[in-house]
């Protein structure tokens, strides 16, 4: 079964998405072999370089207060212990570009789609987890290093544009097909998922994939 997961870096419910969906695969077994592919979507495209302080992107963005933004941490950081995954809210400060990490995703899945799952829960864990800057090149190429990708190709990536307009296609693809938000899943090029949802959900919905295959 191909999965195709829509995701950005800096979207924590996709963290959870991820943990709940690889639960999920474990439960229906090896009779329904996987294949996931990471896709890219940018929650801020013009995000500049320098980033933007968390409490006032959230309060630009979608107008939160100081209060639901702590009420919605909570809720998220209590998602994630529920799946396995673990935030450290309070080591992140800011919002950052994510294009360069997606670049090196891109970049991994031609070296195979474990490859391309390891850096990305890599990178999900740098962020979340350790409080890392995803935007930083030299974050970048110490995870890509930590799950044993080249960092001198990554490197040369990174100084380049080198598969600059692949993401660019990727992402103007999934626009045209109306997502608008991550993270979406879609099985079989057929069935479309959206929002972290709970194991059981998913799980569910790959049997019925299956069975109608």
């Amino acid at each position: 079964m191909k999965i195709d997961f829509v995701s950005d870096i800096v979207c924590p419910w996709c963290a959870i998405g991820l943990s709940a969906l690889e639960q999920a695969i474990e439960r229906v077994g090896p009779s329904v072999p996987v294949s996931l592919h990471f896709q890219p979507f940018e929650l801020n495209p013009d995000m500049p370089p320098e980033g933007q302080d968390i409490g006032e992107h959230l309060a630009q963005k979608y107008g939160l207060r100081p209060e639901q933004v702590a009420a919605n941490r909570e809720m998220i950081r209590q998602r994630g212990r529920s799946v396995g995954f673990t935030f450290h809210m309070d080591q992140r400060s800011r919002i950052v570009n994510t294009f360069d990490a997606h670049r090196l995703l891109y970049w991994a899945g031609s070296q195979g789609d474990e490859a391309q799952h390891r850096l990305i829960k890599a990178l999900f864990v740098a962020y979340f987890t350790e409080g890392q800057d995803p935007s930083d090149a030299a974050v970048l190429l110490r995870v890509v290093q930590a799950v044993g990708l080249d960092a001198q190709q990554a490197r040369d990536i990174l100084h380049s544009e080198a598969y600059a307009s692949e993401v660019r296609q990727r992402q103007r693809f999934y626009a045209r097909q109306g997502l608008r938000a991550v993270p979406s899943f879609i099985l079989n090029d057929r069935f479309l998922i959206q929002g972290a949802q709970p194991v059981e959900v998913f799980e569910q919905a790959l049997r019925q994939a299956v069975a109608t295959q």
